[in-house]
């Protein structure tokens, strides 16, 4: 594999999944409830590769006016990732806004240079890049094309 191991990747991977999933995204969930929003949140929603069900998730995002740049730190590995591959079909709510769009994965994009674009200002650049490395095991980045609604 490339510079971790497999194994360390995994691990990281398991130990942020539980914190995502029993912590982070209960915690922003709520306060996503009582209107405390970011403009770097957004909720994505896929529909379950093997329930078929929608599936909702926090994520960072960088919007513009034919789509959204996603982050999947976890790569192929995240659940989100896993809906994605299986149906491309997507729904993301930015504040009240609603948008459905498509899907794809961008391999060849530079994913540092990325995280930095999504906040405003050197300092906050630099916080949202640093984040991301920190918590990334294998990140890929996500690109979301707008469908006219």
């Amino acid at each position: 594999m490339s510079e971790r191991s497999t194994a360390a990747t995994v691990r990281k991977f398991r130990r942020e999944r539980l914190i995502g999933r029993y912590f982070v995204n209960p915690a922003v969930g709520l306060l996503d409830r009582i209107g405390i929003r970011s403009a770097l949140l957004a909720e994505l929603e896929t529909t379950g590769a093997k329930s078929g069900q929608p599936r909702r998730v926090p994520v960072t995002v960088s919007i513009d006016d034919e789509g959204a740049w996603l982050i999947s730190q976890h790569g192929h590995r995240a659940g989100w990732a896993r809906n994605i591959a299986a149906n491309p079909q997507v729904r993301l709510r930015h504040g009240e806004r609603w948008y459905t769009g498509t899907a794809a994965f961008v391999p060849d994009d530079n994913v540092v240079a990325r995280a930095r674009s999504f906040a405003k200002g050197r300092i906050p650049a630099q916080a949202t890049a640093w984040t991301i490395k920190a918590l990334e095991s294998d990140p890929i980045s996500v690109r979301i094309t707008f469908t006219t609604a």
